[in-house]
């Protein structure tokens, strides 16, 4: 499932390279942190947030086909000047 999420949010921004998804495994949930770039948050997020939720319905919907339950949470940019350190 994280290549799932990976290729959905890797195919809506515009600076790819920057995506990073984390995955924590629970015994039936599985928590997916994304961070993308700065200027890539508007296009994750969506007006009124309704990008985030359709990524949120897809990646639950594949979960459920492996009897877990799967959430998607878009954490804070990562800044270039900074740098995040990598999962």
């Amino acid at each position: 499932m994280q290549e799932l999420v990976e290729y959905l949010v890797r195919h809506l921004v515009d600076n790819p390279d920057a995506v990073q998804v984390h995955p924590i495994e629970g015994e039936r949930t599985i928590l997916f942190e994304v961070r993308v770039a700065e200027e890539d948050m508007g296009k994750v997020i969506g007006k009124q947030g309704r990008t985030a939720a359709a990524i949120r319905t897809i990646v639950s919907a594949a979960a459920m086909k492996q009897n877990k339950k799967a959430n998607v949470e878009i954490l804070d940019p990562i800044e270039r000047d900074v740098g995040a350190e990598p999962y």
